[in-house]
């Protein structure tokens, strides 16, 4: 029999264990079923990880369909160092596989305030393969896109590049980056107890929605072949630059754009800023002589000349305005239409004092300069055209023949276009389409007629003028094989730092259509500061030719023309 000190101390005994078991029990119960979230909370961050799934970034494409930017799928390195065991022995491996310093790798895997730290960004297949077999906690990959662009130089200005977190930094890249780069999404990553990713996909989780595809204006045909001539000329001539446009003039749409100095898209990092600038469309400079369309097409509208009318030209050389004029060569008697083929400074001079300032500016702002043409392309300059009430006393025998203005090259190609469509002005554009990730088009874009410039018989009677300019003028360099063309000359002093017009540095433009008759292309060539030789004529007109030369063949094979227009 138990004694009375037995039977006490078995009591204490159990209710000892019964105040621990109640204990236990209203613990298990304040977890579980009172207050859960706290320690659900901390299983999930030692178990699981949020990690963000990027989408694909979308691809741009020539009209053909030949890609000129598109992402690949690469394996990236992270890793949490909060469950790196042993980061000395982690960093080892790491560092042999991806060629990294070991002691750069340590100090982030020993980081432990960290959750989340980027190793290796797209790497190889095998270096992925080797850190997947190595199994090293707290190291795990994810698929990330990679931007690459499969022409190289190839129109690089006008594309642009993103950039490592696929971020749009230049061109197109940049100027449609919303469209282009689509929405992450996310999903848990599973752990084991030794943290390491067991490569399961744990609901919930959200699919990333893949960027929309650009489909370009530009031919890449026709683009090569631009950028072809253009590099020998800007290498020929040692220029400091030199910028192209080839454009269809009845619908605006810019089938090459190119520019000197240029750069590999996949190398953007390695060039410099001036590299990678699209000249056609950022710097505006003083044309000269090119714009003498824009004076000779106001001053038929207006009814102010005929072809027929003659002005005497001094034999090279006229006091006006408190300055002498001077011609590159003499002459005497000329009539209007070979004032501009001859690109007279004095004719076209007497022909804007008769026209008078007003009628010059409105018909400089109805051709397009002084405004932006709204190309789908980022950093577009307007160029600057001053009020008549901003004129010095100069500034009517200036402005007509291209002086105290700044142009684009693209606006002098959009300018040149409203004689050749027939007097109507059209909008530039370097996009056709807009499809999503599956490749339905979300947008189409058509030509845009902005306003009616001069009446047709004006815009022929110039384009007949400009035939004359390449075929008898100052641009006979300029005249193709086959088919014909027209344009103008330009041979534009630089300013100096000091305002003053240089007399050793120059801008040789030659801006022109192709074939004479019912044009196809209009092509504007701008050459900045050639050494040598300077003058359009000599610079920029052979390459004018010899990109016509190349494409209207090629546009006979394959007509290029898209419907759909709206506007004037």
């Amino acid at each position: 029999m138990l004694t009375a000190a037995h039977k006490t101390r078995v009591f204490k005994l159990v209710m000892g264990l019964l105040v621990i078991s109640g204990v236990l029990w209203g613990r298990l119960l304040w977890l579980q079923i009172i207050h859960p979230d706290h320690w659900v909370s901390i299983a999930r961050r030692q178990h699981l990880q949020v990690l963000e799934l990027p989408p694909v970034r979308g691809a741009i494409l020539d009209r053909n369909g030949r890609p000129l930017a598109v992402s690949i799928r690469l394996n990236s390195v992270f890793a949490n160092p909060r469950h790196v065991s042993d980061p000395s022995s982690v960093a080892r491996h790491l560092s042999r596989i991806l060629n990294l310093p070991f002691e750069e790798l340590r100090e982030k895997l020993s980081n432990r305030k960290r959750g989340f730290v980027w190793i290796a960004r797209r790497i190889s297949n095998q270096a992925a393969e080797e850190i997947r077999s190595a199994r090293l906690g707290g190291v795990d990959l994810m698929m990330e896109p990679r931007r690459v662009y499969p022409q190289g130089y190839l129109a690089s200005q006008v594309v642009g590049f993103a950039g490592m977190d696929a971020r749009g930094l230049e061109g197109l890249e940049l100027e449609w980056d919303r469209a282009l780069k689509g929405e992450p999404g996310w999903r848990w990553l599973s752990r084991d107890a030794r943290q390491r990713g067991t490569g399961a996909w744990d609901a919930p989780f959200v699919l990333p929605r893949n960027g929309q595809e650009l489909v370009l204006t530009l031919d890449t045909n026709i683009q090569y072949l631009v950028e072809q001539a253009l590099d020998a000329a800007y290498r020929k001539h040692r220029a400091q630059a030199a910028s192209i446009v080839v454009m269809d003039p009845s619908t605006g749409e810019i089938l090459a754009m190119a520019n000197r100095p240029t750069f590999d898209a996949n190398e953007s990092a390695s060039s410099p800023p001036e590299n990678r600038r699209n000249r056609s469309v950022t710097d505006p400079f003083e044309p000269g002589s090119v714009f003498k369309v824009v004076t000779a097409a106001t001053a038929l509208a207006h009814e102010a000349v005929t072809p027929e009318d003659k002005f005497y030209c001094e034999q090279g050389e006229y006091a006006v305005a408190g300055r002498i004029l001077h011609d590159h060569r003499p002459h005497g008697w000329l009539t209007f239409r070979e004032v501009i083929a001859l690109s007279s400074n004095i004719g076209t001079a007497k022909v804007a004092m008769k026209l008078g300032p007003d009628p010059i500016y409105k018909g400089i702002r109805a051709f397009g300069f002084g405004e932006k043409t709204r190309v789908e392309l980022p950093g577009e300059a307007p160029g600057l055209v001053k009020p008549p009430s901003r004129w010095s006393k100069p500034s009517i025998t200036t402005i007509p023949m291209g002086h105290e203005v700044s142009v684009t090259v693209l606006q002098l190609a959009q300018g040149m276009a409203v004689v050749a469509n027939g007097g109507r002005l059209v909008r530039p554009r370097i996009l056709r389409e807009v499809r999503d990730a599956q490749g339905t088009v979300v947008q189409r874009y058509g030509p845009v007629f902005i306003r009616r410039v001069v009446a047709s018989e004006v815009a022929e009677e110039v384009r007949k003028i400009l035939v004359e300019v390449v075929e008898n003028g100052t641009a006979t360099w300029a005249r193709p094989a086959t088919g014909g063309a027209g344009g103008k000359t330009g041979t534009a002093q630089k300013v100096e730092p000091n305002g003053t017009y240089s007399h050793s540095h120059f801008v040789a433009s030659f801006v022109g259509f192709a074939p004479a008759e019912h044009p196809q292309v209009v092509i504007a060539v701008v050459v900045d500061d050639p050494r040598g030789t300077y003058y359009g004529g000599t610079v920029a007109a052979p390459v004018f030719k010899e990109v016509a030369d190349g494409v209207i063949p090629y546009l006979r094979q394959k007509p290029i023309r898209s419907g759909g227009a709206h506007g004037l």
